[in-house]
């Protein structure tokens, strides 16, 4: 482990890194550079659950992620999609822009299940039809550990201040915006896309951009034949190595023409 510790103390001197950690959240590590306006995320092999109640790690967990992510943000971008993304370096290293985080999680929900079925009492299940929602649902939660995250009105945002109107009406545009990108990639890929997370930060002219990462970490996803989960569903319900799941969906991915 101090070997570890070591060598990537190195490498993040090598790359514009200073040496004070600015940030660790549960899924990442987050660096000052010498490059203005940029940090350089670090992609954890820690897996949690429950608002890290159940933890735990998997080696190479953090490098899938980083890898995906990128591959995902070099397609938003593609779509016009602003994001904080600049490059990756090595496989678990991420440069991006330095952004002021919006406290909101913006979650997109296409299939009832989790903790949607558990506050409407829709039964989990398989069968696709009896979970499809009619339109894609949009819901806010709160950022906060301590009150674990609480869901949200637009109302709420307002009153604590956490966006403008015309803000939030940006959030719920481009979470379905990258919902719809998200959708058709994924079902290439033979995934179903059921419901993902996504955040958001402005930049210092106050345009918002997509933030943080899209991995099996922050998305549902499950195999179109056999509804198989392939995220972190296999860590929250004991069903196996998410490791070699997301193995799995980086495989698919990267064989996307």
């Amino acid at each position: 482990m101090e070997n570890m510790i070591t060598q990537e103390n190195e490498f993040l001197q090598e790359n514009l890194v200073e040496a004070n950690l600015l940030y660790e959240g549960k899924g990442k590590k987050l660096y000052k550079t010498t490059l203005d306006n940029t940090l350089l995320a670090a992609f954890k092999d820690d897996l949690t659950a429950f608002n890290a109640q159940k933890r735990s790690s998997e080696e190479g967990k953090g490098s899938l992620n980083c890898q995906i992510s990128t591959q995902i943000f070099m397609l938003l971008e593609s779509r016009d999609v602003k994001t904080h993304f600049i490059q990756t370096l090595q496989d678990k290293y991420m440069l991006c822009k330095k952004l002021e985080i919006i406290p909101i999680e913006v979650v997109v929900r296409n299939i009832a299940t989790g903790s949607l079925s558990k506050r409407l009492g829709i039964a989990e299940s398989l069968n696709i039809k009896e979970t499809l929602l009619g339109a894609p649902l949009v819901e806010f939660y709160y950022k906060d550990d301590s009150l674990n995250d609480p869901i949200i009105t637009d109302s709420h945002c307002l009153l604590m201040g956490l966006a403008n109107i015309h803000e939030i009406e940006k959030l719920k545009e481009l979470a379905l915006q990258v919902n719809e990108i998200l959708k058709e990639y994924f079902d290439k890929a033979s995934l179903r896309l059921i419901d993902f997370k996504l955040e958001f930060g402005r930049d210092f002219s106050g345009n918002i951009l997509l933030a943080d990462e899209i991995s099996p970490d922050s998305c549902r996803l499950w195999d179109k034949t056999t509804n198989k989960k392939m995220d972190k569903d296999i860590f929250r319900q004991n069903l196996g190595n998410v490791t070699n799941a997301y193995k799995e969906v980086l495989s698919r991915l990267a064989e996307i023409k």
